[in-house]
Parts: structure tokens; C-alpha cells; sequence
């Protein structure tokens, strides 16, 4: 199977997606659903992320980022490319597509979108984040936009299949404040946790269904 067939079949299945029960395993303790915090906030602020798939030499790549250090309750976190809804974006795919150019200097479309996954809810920044899978043949070079982003992360989306990149532990939180017993995913040194994790294990479900 070719790389543009395997994205055919890729965008069939995630017509049906497996959702909060992919989210659960790499929940932190005490978080609660997605559904379940919609049933009582309806002031969130909508953002989008974009998971980009590129081929590999065996598979496919994809691209996380470390956030740089400010005062805030993402500081150096982990994440996929991408922010909040403005007022002049026409809908979340602009966004994420948006957030993309601007962060890693990667320019995205919808000829590029090959569908939606599951929303993630984020209560200590009260953003419902709506992640976007686009397919690119070939990358350009990024750079990272440097008040945002310090790192630009790429890995091979195979690993996700390697129940080794799965662990716990604690994880630090700004300059003082630690969770303990974290479910994380280990990719290229970085801990990934939370929403990322979240739509991580999502991914990593609808691959194996693939399989």
C-alpha cells in the first residue's frame, strides 16, 4: 500500500472515531471527560491543533512542539502547532492551518485536511481544542517563530504502536508545582502529556485499527 492510499483508507476510518475511551488511557488522575465538563461550561474558548503526517522511509512523520517558558499555565509544554480561535478566523480548520504558518513556518489548507478527531477539553485553561489530521508530501523548512515555540520536534507516528513509549510518572508543572503519576507518552525524550497525550492515544487507536 502506498502512502496516498493508505490515507484513503485513513480518512474513511476516522469517520468513526473511538473518542473518550482512546482519551482515557493517558487521562491525568481526577480529569474528568470531555462531554462531562461540557455539560456545565459553556464559556470555553475554542482553539485548534494541527497533526501533520508526512511519509518517512518506512511510515509517516508528524511534528510536535515545546513551548517557550513565559508565565502561563502551558509554559514549555509539549503540544501540536496551533492556538485560539480569532474573531477574524471563518472556522477552527483556518485556525489550525493559521497557528501552523505562524509557529513552525509550515503553510496548510483544506486540500491538505484529511479529517477531525476527537475534541479535547482543557479546564485549567478552559480551551476546547478541536484537532485537525492534514497530510503533506513534502515538508519545507521550518522555523520555529521564537517568542512561541522552542523546539520543533519531529518522530515517526510508528512508535505510537510501541507499548515501551507509555509510562507514569510525575510531571512539572512552572517553576514549583508537580503531578504525580502521569500517564505520558516518551517521544524523543520529551514527556507528552495531557490534552496532546490525549489526542496522541486517539491516533494511535485508529492506526492499529488500520493494521
Amino acid at each position: 500500500m502506498n502512502h496516498h492510499q493508505f490515507i484513503d483508507h485513513l480518512k474513511k476510518q476516522i469517520t468513526s472515531l473511538p473518542g473518550e475511551k482512546a482519551h482515557a488511557s493517558l487521562m491525568p488522575i481526577n480529569r474528568p471527560f470531555t462531554s462531562e465538563s461540557l455539560q456545565n461550561i459553556d464559556d470555553f474558548r475554542k482553539s485548534a491543533v494541527a497533526i501533520v503526517l508526512s511519509p518517512s522511509e518506512n511510515y509517516f512523520s508528524s511534528i510536535l512542539i515545546q513551548r517557550s517558558s513565559y508565565e502561563g499555565v502551558h509554559s514549555s509544554q509539549v503540544s501540536f502547532p496551533g492556538g485560539k480561535m480569532e474573531s477574524s478566523d471563518p472556522n477552527l480548520v483556518f485556525t489550525a492551518c493559521r497557528e501552523c504558518a505562524e509557529e513552525i513556518n509550515l503553510p496548510l489548507n483544506e486540500t491538505h485536511l484529511i479529517g477531525a478527531l476527537s475534541q479535547v477539553f482543557i479546564p485549567v485553561s478552559n480551551f476546547l481544542v478541536q484537532p485537525y489530521l492534514f497530510f503533506v508530501e513534502e515538508l519545507p523548512e521550518l522555523i520555529a517563530e521564537e517568542r512561541e515555540v522552542a523546539e520543533i520536534i519531529h518522530f515517526d507516528v510508528s512508535i505510537l504502536k510501541e507499548e515501551s513509549i507509555l509510562q507514569k510518572g510525575d510531571i512539572r508543572i512552572g517553576e514549583s508545582l508537580r503531578r504525580k503519576d502521569v500517564p505520558y507518552f516518551s517521544i524523543e525524550d520529551y514527556k507528552v502529556w495531557g490534552a496532546t497525550a490525549m489526542m496522541l492515544s486517539e491516533l494511535k487507536e485508529i492506526l492499529l485499527q488500520l493494521d
